[in-house]
This record gives structure tokens, sequence and C-alpha cells, in this order.
């Protein structure tokens, strides 16, 4: 593997071996500690733009499956890794991570003390870094000059509608940016889906007479969105049981009057508890955030908090008290991670069911 280097927006330089493609990247640097699941990770959407640092020494070694896509096109800029492994080990999975890579044009560095730049980072919070062949002045110059788009939902988002046909209740699933592991858990439950772009109007939503909406993850910040999408949660949620994820649950809480904010540090992981109120048992699910809905701006009068992230303190949950509307800050379909909140979809297709009656 040829050389290359590792550099950041603080004049830190990392040296390691290339893998994947032969380019040179620029992203923002987010790290994730997850201890399996590297596929489903550098598919997710949430990562567009973003240089991906793993805290699990190995990757690679179980290769690429055709059931843990989370999307269909990674738009991830990069992936950092202590150590990379290009064969796989389970016979029946024929694409090593390297040649994957390679199809998508993203570059790979392995060699790195991924430990170290995960201190860095909590410490110095989110910066840019760029993978190149030399780390000379002119590499950071260009670091340096790179802006990388705000316009990150529309990049990765659909831009019309498609269906993902079922039999069941007709659900309307907008996308910021989704998961495939929704549109999984919802052909679980068979329901009949349609998948509309984020920018889709309150009356083009309720034209497709829904039984429930579900607001989807996606990449970048809620306040990079227009008012337009504020205002579409804002009659969708009066009319039709709202279920929202990730950014979607961002959005809700910004539709209700809540502020949100960055991270100091982003996390990306499952390794944090996380409270359910209702009951005060602990979870644990896949997270994913750079921003949180700041607690003191809820106004207790609307929404309820439902679940409690026991390490940063930040909310992982809301429910309107006057509307059926509910949404989590984490992955409740897991991919990967742990799949202790599967029965959130359960509870979604109850309240679709109650309407219904």
């Amino acid at each position: 593997m040829a050389e290359r280097y590792l550099i950041l927006e603080d004049g830190s330089s990392y040296r390691g071996e290339g893998f994947g493609a032969e380019a040179t990247t620029t992203g923002e640097l987010i790290y994730n500690t997850n201890l399996t699941g590297y596929q489903e990770v550098v598919t997710n959407q949430i990562y567009h733009n973003q240089i991906i640092i793993f805290s699990q020494p190995s990757i690679g070694n179980t290769g690429i499956s055709h059931d843990a896509y989370e999307s269909i096109l990674p738009t991830a800029k990069g992936m950092v890794v202590r150590d990379v492994t290009n064969f796989s080990v389970d016979r029946s999975r024929r694409l090593t991570l390297d040649t994957y890579l390679k199809q998508h044009n993203i570059p790979g560095i392995s060699g790195i003390d991924t430990r170290h730049l995960i201190r860095k980072l909590r410490d110095a919070g989110p910066m840019n870094g760029s993978i190149v062949a030399v780390d000379d002045a002119h590499a950071f110059d260009q670091l340096h000059a790179t802006v990388l788009t705000n316009r990150q939902v529309a990049a990765v988002a659909t831009p019309k509608p498609y269906p993902n046909p079922g039999t069941g209740y007709n659900v309307v699933v907008i996308d910021f940016g989704l998961k495939n592991g929704l549109l999984r858990q919802l052909s679980e439950r068979r329901c009949n889906v349609t998948v509309v772009p984020w920018d889709t109007t309150a009356e083009n939503i309720l034209n497709l007479d829904p039984d429930g909406v579900i607001l989807s993850s996606g990449p970048g910040s809620p306040m990079d969105l227009p008012q337009s999408v504020l205002e579409m949660i804002q009659v969708v949620e009066e009319r039709i049981p709202l279920f929202a994820i990730g950014l979607g649950h961002e959005l809700f809480g910004l539709a209700n009057g809540a502020n949100v904010v960055p991270l100091d540090a982003e996390y990306h992981g499952s390794s944090h508890p996380i409270r359910r109120i209702i009951t005060n048992d602990i979870v644990f699910a896949s997270q994913g955030q750079g921003y949180a809905v700041e607690a003191k701006s809820i106004n207790r009068e609307r929404l309820i908090t439902t679940y409690v992230d026991l390490i940063n303190g930040t909310v992982q949950g809301l429910r309107h008290r006057d509307f059926p509307a509910f949404s989590v800050q984490f992955f409740p379909d897991g991919g990967p991670g742990p799949d202790d909140n599967r029965d959130l979809f359960d509870e979604f297709m109850e309240i679709m069911g109650s309407r219904e009656g």
C-alpha cells in the first residue's frame, strides 16, 4: 500500500498507508466507537462530507455484505483506521472493503493511532482534515481553503418520490438522508411506504392519505433547512401520527419551539446508556449526533422529554402532549448497534391502529 498522510486544520500530520481509492479528500473529521458494523457506518448518509475515524482497531475482516447497506451510494469522504484487512474471512462475502471503497472513490488510511486522534477531537471539538499523498504546505493551504457545503440534505435525499410497497398501513417517509434500516423495519411490519423528498409540502403529504408520517434521519444542521420544513411539520403533526428520528427529531423539536444546539464533541457509537423516563429503565442504542435539542428550551406545555442520555445529558426523545407525535435522537433500527428500541416501530403501528379505530 502506498504511503499517505492525514493532515488536520490545526497543523498536525499523521503518516500511514493508503487503501481504497487513490484520491485526495477533505471532510469534517468525526469518530465512531461501534465495535462492529463498519459497512453500515460508511453507508449511512449522516456521514456525508465526513471522514470517519474508527475506534475499533481492526476494520475490513468481514468484507461487504449485501444485506448491510444503509444507502446505495455512500457519500462519506474517507476512512481512518488502525489496521485494515483487505480480504474477507467470510466466504459468503465476495467484495472486500478495499475494493468497495475503490468502486465509490473513497480513500482510506491505515496505521494511524486512532485513540490519540479521538482524544484530540474530544478535547478540541470537530475539525476538518484531508487524506493526501504529500503533507506539504500546498496540501495544508488546500485544506484551509476548502469550504464544505451546508446543503447536505439536498445532496443525499431523494429528488422525487418512490414506493416501497406493502399491504399494511400507508406510511409516508420524508427523506432527509434516511437509513435503509428504517425501510427494513417498516417492511417487516408490511407497511405500504412512499418515500418523498425533504421539501415536500404538507398539502402533498396529506394528499397521499397516510396513516402515519416518519421524519427520517439525515446529515448536517437542522438550522440549515428552511422555515417551510418546520411549517410542514406543524401542519402534519396536528393531523397524522408522526414519528421523527435523528435529524427529524431535531426538526420536530424546532417546530415545537425548542432550540437545537451543537455538541462540544459529536458522539457516534452505541456505548452511552439512555434512560427511558416513563419506566426508568436503561437502554442502549446506535447514536450519531452533532446537535441536540436544548433541554431548558423545551416548552413543557407542548412537549414531554421521554429519553435522556446519561453520559452527556442530551435529550434523546420527545413526545407531544396534544398530538400523536413523538421522536427519538438515536436510531431505533440499530444498523449497527443494539436493537433494544425496535419496539418504537411497534408503538408507531399501534398509534396508527388507534387512529384508524
